[in-house]
């Protein structure tokens, strides 16, 4: 006996060796293995199993949200806090960074735990053979030589090589994208493809039997198979979607300002104060100041209520920052099958040979399905369920079961008084067995001229994208007691049904709605191209590049990143060539969503900036997608993406607000610390300003979103921030030295009176510019924020002026200002909000609205 090792043979070479030749390769027989081989070979390369990703424990999630470096700065700060004795500080620091962490953490725990599906691609027991004898074991038990039994509803176990079958159709549109099942063959095939749709004696695992029965021995297992090798490369994939870019960028962004910026002032007070302490207290304070610590809870909250938003119309939210991807998405890839067609094969054409439309044709096509009585294709069921029509006075007399090699099946039927051979078949067969054929009730020889004239109508049909059979008939005069194929010649050809699994109705509007959002639709399918040029067409598509995945296998890298520019639609594809797309336009810096339901879709998926996937979906295309549909429509992901631009939209208004704010505080603090003979403000005193102000931001996710800035993709951009913050920033700073000049001129303020008033100013500033900042628009006249952003602002505004009439201002070193102080701060305000609205109108002149 030959030693058996599972070697690395390529799928095109087992197809085309003989059944001979396969069972001695793999060292096995028709009669299955014995349980003692199959032991061995189960122990020597372990179970028929696939990767799965890890759950992490509640305790590894809630841990890694306190790696965020936002986090990890309140966490320090509040550590040395509490060495130097300031308790109260470290408590409103410390709830901060629990806040943050706790939301972030209990919405995406949430949604991981609704996304969980079981395990719809393998079934858990397959039936083999062992020892000679039929039996059922856990797939996972299936080792290679293993002789599999497939029957109408099995899902093949793994990649199998057919040795016997009966009318076996699979669907393996999961792997190819195809919309039809495909008949599988017992023979060798001769092909040095590697596309699957190729391999038509080949079984791939996760492919399902539609109908017939087949015997397949396995060669290959687990992580070997087509599926494992997606699932295998899948588990090597780590991405870091534009969405945490962005948000990493910012963050450090403002710790190296926040950095630089205290060290400066700490040096500063420690020069020309001589208090270390106190001086380092204060820096402590003002690095809790600038640095955005809302910004992960704000994120979180934002997102939470994207996510909840969006699962009211049918969108379940897995990874909470796709929720801005899809926002900020520009090209959206897809697959097409359910998503630009209906996902269901009907019939759309019956014709007699010169595609005129024809109810006789209509009607043999539904003789033959009716009364055929094998398993109904879905080809059949399609042509039963376009129309019923009644046929009880047609009496069967026999029928003539499909077989691989005739193509076709008949039925014989009592009609018009004699006995009629209906017969339904591929036209290429078909033809053949004709002699003549009807056009407008009257009967034409087959000559060579009009057979070929008969041919190109029916490629016409083909070359649209339909699946074509050929109806044709022959009348016995004399009644025979039984029909056989050989009976099935000098027919006539009736005419033509096509099928297709037709456009949605919705999807050419929906495509257009999408354009009118600044999204480009591209199409990644493994069907043929013909099919997907047709599709296309109907739906407003341009098909004029189409490219194929022989034609990309052919290109390098380069090559496709210009291709894909100006390419929408791409056929024939393979598993790595769509993630290579997706690759390629994230090179030409699009943000890219992806929408695919098959296993050949979940590179793709992983790869994406936001992975889009639906409930019925294979296993493995659930678990790379961050976004899963209840539905698999692009109405809904319309819907999708404008939460999605809604929620970053509110996200910005917090970055835009905070980055300014700190950057402008940056010049105030350090002015301050220099020329001033005390600290501008207490420790403390920052802190609850600081704690006050991040409350009142609470409310932004409320906050509505111009229909205008909805209107275009919104991908991160950092340069644009930096501008504005460097714009914006310097403002506050004019008019926080105003506010000095103020109080140190004019009022000659105490220490005390100094701190309350800066205090207020800083307050009241940072409380409502937000109101200014939220809109490219005139706040308030042509843009209203949100009823709970106005009270938020309204009640921290009250309760931060009022704190220094209570018993609290005094505990925190406050004093009662005069009454003339609250004029003079009233002007400052409403001059600062207005200044800003003319530089914001200015700003947005020159640079545009983000």
């Amino acid at each position: 006996m030959i030693k058996m090792k599972q070697k690395e043979i390529p799928d095109f070479d087992y197809s085309g060796l003989s059944q001979e030749e396969i069972l001695k390769i793999l060292n096995t027989s028709i009669k299955g293995l014995d349980t003692e081989e199959a032991e061995k070979r189960l122990a020597e390369f372990g179970y028929n199993e696939l990767y799965r990703k890890k759950r992490h424990s509640i305790i590894f999630e809630i841990f890694s949200k306190f790696l965020n470096p936002l986090v990890i700065v309140l966490i320090v700060i509040a550590i040395f806090s509490i060495v130097f004795g300031e308790i109260t500080s470290a408590v409103l620091v410390i709830l901060m960074a629990i806040g943050s962490v706790a939301l972030s953490f209990f919405q995406e725990h949430r949604a991981g735990i609704e996304a969980e599906k079981l395990s719809e691609m393998v079934r858990p027991t397959a039936t083999v053979y062992r020892n000679g004898v039929k039996k059922e074991i856990p797939i996972k038990e299936i080792v290679v030589g293993d002789i599999v039994y497939l029957s109408a509803g099995d899902m093949v176990p793994a990649d199998l090589r057919i040795i016997s079958c009966k009318d076996l159709f699979v669907n393996q549109a999961s792997l190819t994208g195809e919309s039809f099942p495909v008949e599988k063959i017992a023979g060798p095939v001769q092909t040095k493809s590697r596309y699957p749709a190729d391999l038509l004696n080949i079984a791939f695992m996760g492919s399902s039997v539609v109908s017939g029965t087949g015997l397949g021995v396995v060669i290959k297992t687990g992580l070997r198979t087509q599926f494992g090798l997606v699932s295998r490369k899948l588990s090597s994939i780590s991405e870091e979607t534009s969405f945490d870019r962005g948000v990493r960028s910012f963050t450090w962004l403002m710790i190296r300002f926040m950095l630089v910026l205290v060290v400066v002032i700490f040096v500063i007070n420690v020069v020309t104060k001589g208090d270390i302490l106190q001086s380092f207290l204060f820096a402590l304070a003002v690095s809790v100041g600038l640095t955005p610590e809302m910004l992960p809870m704000l994120v979180a909250v934002n997102l939470s209520k994207g996510a909840i938003a969006m699962s009211k119309k049918d969108v379940i939210v897995k990874r909470l920052s796709s929720i801005q991807n899809f926002g900020a998405m520009d090209v959206l890839c897809t697959d097409k099958t359910g998503t630009l067609t209906i996902d269901e094969i009907i019939l759309e054409i019956y014709c007699n040979v010169a595609r005129e439309e024809s109810e006789e044709v209509l009607q043999f096509a539904y003789i033959n399905s009716y009364y055929q009585t094998g398993l109904k294709n879905v080809l059949d069921r399609a042509v039963l369920k376009y129309k019923e029509l009644t046929i009880y006075q047609y009496k069967k007399i026999d029928e003539i079961p499909f077989d691989f090699s005739r193509k076709m099946m008949s039925v014989v039927v009592e009609m018009d008084g004699r006995h009629r051979l209906i017969t339904k078949g591929a036209p290429e067969e078909v033809f053949k067995r004709c002699l003549k054929y009807e056009l407008d009730d009257e009967i034409f020889d087959i000559e060579p001229l009009i057979l070929a004239d008969l041919k190109l109508e029916y490629e016409h049909l083909s070359a649209q994208g339909f699946r074509v059979l050929a109806i044709a008939y022959r009348d016995f005069d004399i009644p025979k007691e039984s029909y056989s194929k050989n009976d099935e010649n000098e027919m006539i050809l009736k005419g033509y049904v096509a099928f297709l699994d037709p456009p949605k109705p919705t999807a050419k509007e929906t495509i257009q709605a999408l354009r009118n959002r600044g999204i480009e639709l591209k199409v990644l399918t493994g069907d043929n191209e013909l099919v997907t040029r047709h599709i296309c067409n109907e739906v407003g598509l341009d098909v004029r590049n189409m490219l194929t995945g022989e034609q990309i296998e052919n290109m390098s890298e380069q090559q496709l990143v210009e291709a894909v520019k100006n390419v929408t639609v791409f056929s024939r594809l393979s598993p790595l060539q769509k993630e290579q797309i997706i690759r390629a336009l994230h090179k030409n810096n699009h943000t890219v969503g992806y929408l695919g339901d098959g296993i050949n879709d979940a590179l793709a998926l992983k790869a994406a900036d936001v992975g889009i996937s639906v409930d019925n979906a294979a296993d493995i295309a659930k678990e790379s997608a961050d976004i899963i549909l209840l539905q698999k429509s692009l109405t809904v992901l319309e819907d999708g993406v404008v939460e999605g631009r809604k929620t970053f939209g509110n996200i910005l208004k917090y970055i835009k607000m905070g980055s300014s704010s700190n950057f402008g505080n940056m010049f105030s603090m350090t002015g301050a610390s220099i020329f001033l003979p005390f600290l501008p403000m207490l420790p403390i005193q920052i802190l609850l300003n600081n704690f006050l102000y991040d409350l009142s931001q609470v409310a932004i996710p409320s906050d509505d979103v111009d229909e205008e800035y909805l209107q275009k993709a919104r991908p991160w951009n950092i340069g644009y921030i930096k501008r504005f913050m460097i714009v914006m920033g310097p403002v506050s700073s004019v008019f926080d030295f105003i506010t000095f000049g103020v109080l140190w001129f004019i009022f000659h303020a105490s220490e005390s009176f100094f701190h309350t008033g800066w205090f207020l100013e800083s307050l009241l500033t940072q409380t409502l510019v937000i109101h200014v900042i939220r809109t490219g628009k005139i706040p308030f006249v042509e843009s209203k924020p949100s009823p709970f952003l106005i009270f938020t602002s309204i009640y921290i505004v009250t309760v931060g002026l009022f704190i220094p009439f209570t018993p609290l201002g005094a505990r925190f070193g406050f004093v009662i200002p005069p009454a003339l102080y609250f004029l003079a701060l009233f002007i400052i305000v409403f001059s600062y909000l207005f200044c800003v609205q003319l530089v914001k109108q200015w700003f947005i002149k020159k640079y545009g609205y983000e």
